[in-house]
C-alpha cells in the first residue's frame, strides 16, 4: 500500500514539473496538401519570450503573416497563457518538404521547435484552404501602436496612439477589448475620443481604412528600458467566402479574430546631474509667478498671495515652492486650484496655490522672493525663474515694536509716540454706593462658592486619572493620531465625493503626499514597484502594502471606467483605514 502512495506522489510531482515547463512547439493545419493549396503553420508558446526567429521557409512562399495572437484563460484556478505566431505558406514544388526550426529566447534560454515534414502532391481540382477565411481576416486586419518618442527623458510626455487598419476587402462589424495595457512604470491618462472616425490611409504601401481607437499620454516614472504592453482586441470581421447567392453576389462570412498590437520598448533617459537647488522634478516648458491681491491694508484685514505655474509638462507630478512670511503676517495653508487639460501634447494649463495672509501689526513686511526650476527637454537644460519680493504695507493696527528687524531687510521699527491724551478714557468722577454687608453673607452665591470647590476636588482627581490612563495608552494614542493624520490628508478627496474625476485625482494625490511626507521621496520616484520596495524596507506587512497598491490601481482604473458614489465612499473609507494602519507601522 505504501509503495502505491509513493508511486502516486511521484507521478503527481512529475506532472507538476512537466506542467511548469516552458512549451514552444510548431503545428501545421495539415500534413498533406496539393501544390495549389495553402498551408498554415503556428508557432505556439506558453510563456512570453523575445527575439522570435522563424524558419527560412526556403521550400515555400510566405503569402501571409507573421500574425500574432495572445490569449489568457483561467482553468481550475490556474492562469493559462498562450502566444502564437502564424504563417500562411504556398509550396514551391511537389514532394516531401521540410519546415525548419524556429527559435525564441524565454527567461534567457533559447528554445527551438522540431522540424516538420509535409507531403505536397499534384494540384487538386478543387483547392481548399481550410482556414481561407481566417487567412483573409489575418492579412487584411492590423492593430498598430504608434509611440511618439522612443527615447524620452524621465517625466517627459510621450503619446501612444492605437490604430486599427482594415483593408477594403473586408469589413468590421464589432469589436471589444480583451486585455488593456497596465502601464506599470508610467503615469498615464487616456484622452477621450468622442466619436470614432474612419479615415483613409496606407499600411505597408497599400490603401487601407483606419480608425483611431485609443490615445494615451504616458509620463515615464523610472529610467532605463521600459515596456509598453500591447492592447488586445476581439474583432468580428466580415470576410467574402467562395459561395455566392442566387443573384451571383458573394456571400460574406463573419470570423472572430483576436489581434494584438506589438510590445513597444522605449529607453528612458535620466535627467542631467547638474540639478539646480530646489528642483522637484518639473519637466516641460513653464512660466512661474507670485502675485498678491493687494499690498496696502490694515491689521486684521486679509490678502491673497498666489503662487502659479503655467505651461506644458508634468504639471501634476512635482512639488510647488512654499511661500514664507514674517511672523507678524499670519499665513494659512494654501488652497490648490488646477486648470489642466490633457491632449496629445501632454498636460497643458496652470496650477496655483493661494495663501490667505492676515497681518496682525502695523508696519512694512516683505514676502521673500521664490525660485522655480524645471528641465526643458527641447533645449536639454535646466531653467530657473525667480519671482520678485512683495512688500506689504500695513497702515494701521498695533505697532510691531517687538519685531526683530534684522531678519527681514527693509523693515524699519517705528517709534512710539506718547501724548498727554492717552489716559482720557479713565473716569475721575465716580458714583459708588456702599455694599450691604449682610447682603452676600449667607446667600445662595455665598454657599455655592463655598461648597463647589469641595465638590470639584473628586472631579479633578477623576479627570486626572483619566488623563493619565489616556497618556499611558500608547497604542490608542497612536491610533487616534494616525486616524487624524489620515483624515487630514484625505480631506480634499472627501470634499469631492460625488465628482468621480476630481475625487480620484485628489485621492491619488493625497496618498502620494502622505508617502512623500513619511518616506521623504520625490513624486518622480512614485512607481508602484518603488513604493512597494520602500514599504517592505520599512517592515510594513504585506496586507497593508497590497491594500495601498490596490487603492492606487483603483485611482488609475477610475480614469477609464465610471464609478458609483458607493464605490467612491468605499475607496475613501479604505484609504482612511490603510493610511491609519500604515502610519502606525511606520
Amino acid at each position: 500500500m505504501k509503495i502505491k502512495y509513493l508511486i502516486l506522489s511521484f507521478l503527481l510531482f512529475a506532472s507538476g514539473l512537466i506542467e511548469a515547463q516552458v512549451r514552444f512547439e510548431a503545428k501545421v493545419s495539415r500534413e498533406k496538401l496539393g501544390i495549389n493549396e495553402r498551408l498554415r503553420v503556428d508557432f505556439e508558446m506558453n510563456k512570453d519570450g523575445d527575439n522570435f526567429q522563424p524558419p527560412s521557409f526556403e521550400d515555400f512562399t510566405v503569402v501571409g503573416g507573421p500574425n500574432q495572437k495572445i490569449s489568457t484563460s483561467i482553468l481550475n484556478g490556474k492562469m493559462e497563457y498562450s502566444k502564437t505566431y502564424s504563417f500562411y505558406l504556398q509550396p514551391k514544388s511537389r514532394g516531401k518538404l521540410s519546415i525548419g526550426q524556429a527559435e525564441i529566447v524565454i527567461d534567457d534560454k533559447t528554445y527551438k521547435t522540431s522540424p516538420i515534414t509535409v507531403d505536397i502532391t499534384a494540384a487538386v481540382d478543387k483547392p481548399t484552404d481550410g482556414d481561407n477565411t481566417e487567412l483573409i481576416a489575418e492579412d487584411n486586419l492590423h492593430l498598430v501602436a504608434e509611440v511618439s518618442k522612443a527615447n524620452p527623458y524621465l517625466n517627459e510626455a510621450i503619446t501612444v496612439v492605437y490604430k486599427l487598419y482594415v483593408s477594403p476587402r473586408v469589413s468590421v462589424s464589432n469589436w471589444r477589448e480583451l486585455d488593456s495595457p497596465k502601464y506599470a512604470d508610467f503615469w498615464s491618462q487616456n484622452i477621450d475620443i468622442q466619436q470614432l472616425r474612419v479615415e483613409n490611409g496606407e499600411y505597408q504601401g497599400e490603401p487601407y481604412r483606419y480608425v483611431v481607437l485609443r490615445k494615451t499620454i504616458l509620463y515615464p516614472q523610472k529610467t532605463g528600458e521600459l515596456n509598453i504592453e500591447p492592447l488586445t482586441l476581439s474583432i468580428a470581421v466580415d470576410v467574402p467566402s467562395e459561395r455566392r447567392d442566387i443573384f451571383g453576389s458573394r456571400i460574406y462570412k463573419t470570423v472572430n479574430k483576436t489581434v494584438a498590437a506589438d510590445n513597444k520598448k522605449i529607453n528612458v533617459k535620466a535627467l542631467p546631474d547638474d540639478k539646480p537647488e530646489g528642483f522637484t522634478g518639473a519637466v516641460g516648458d513653464f512660466d512661474f509667478k507670485v502675485t498678491a491681491s493687494k499690498k496696502e491694508l490694515n491689521a486684521g484685514e486679509s490678502l491673497q498671495a498666489k503662487v502659479e505655474v503655467k505651461g506644458n509638462g508634468n504639471l501634476k507630478l512635482f512639488d510647488f515652492p512654499e511661500l514664507t512670511a514674517p511672523p507678524s503676517l499670519e499665513m494659512y495653508d494654501p488652497e490648490r486650484r488646477e486648470n489642466v487639460n490633457t491632449n496629445l501634447n501632454g498636460m497643458q494649463g496652470s496650477i496655483a496655490e493661494t495663501y490667505t495672509i492676515v497681518p496682525t501689526r502695523k508696519g512694512k513686511y516683505p514676502i521673500p522672493a521664490l525660485s522655480f526650476s524645471y528641465f526643458d527637454p527641447e533645449s536639454q537644460t535646466y531653467k530657473t525663474q525667480n519671482s520678485n519680493e512683495i512688500l506689504i504695507n500695513v497702515d494701521s493696527g498695533p505697532l510691531a515694536g517687538n519685531e526683530p528687524s534684522g531678519n527681514f531687510p527693509g523693515v524699519n521699527k517705528q517709534s512710539l509716540a506718547i501724548d498727554g491724551a492717552q489716559f482720557r478714557f479713565i473716569k475721575l468722577d465716580t458714583n459708588l454706593k456702599p455694599l450691604d454687608e449682610d447682603h452676600f453673607l449667607g446667600s445662595a452665591g455665598f454657599w455655592s462658592e463655598l461648597v463647589l470647590p469641595l465638590v470639584a476636588i473628586p472631579l479633578f482627581i477623576l479627570f486626572g486619572k483619566k488623563r493619565e490612563e489616556r497618556a499611558r495608552d500608547v497604542r490608542g494614542n497612536r491610533q487616534r493620531k494616525a486616524d487624524k493624520l489620515a483624515r487630514k490628508y484625505l480631506s480634499t478627496a472627501k470634499n469631492n465625493l460625488g465628482d468621480q474625476k476630481e475625487f480620484y485625482l485628489a485621492l491619488e494625490r493625497s496618498m502620494h503626499n502622505y508617502l512623500k511626507a513619511k518616506l521623504h521621496i520625490q513624486t518622480s520616484e512614485m512607481s508602484k514597484e518603488r513604493i512597494e520596495q520602500l514599504l517592505k524596507e520599512k517592515s510594513v506587512d504585506e496586507t497593508t502594502i497590497s491594500d495601498f497598491i490596490s487603492l492606487l490601481e483603483s485611482c488609475e482604473f477610475a480614469r477609464y471606467t465610471p464609478a458609483s458614489s458607493d464605490a467612491m465612499k468605499h475607496d475613501y473609507e479604505k484609504a482612511v483605514q490603510v493610511i491609519s494602519t500604515l502610519d502606525k507601522q511606520l
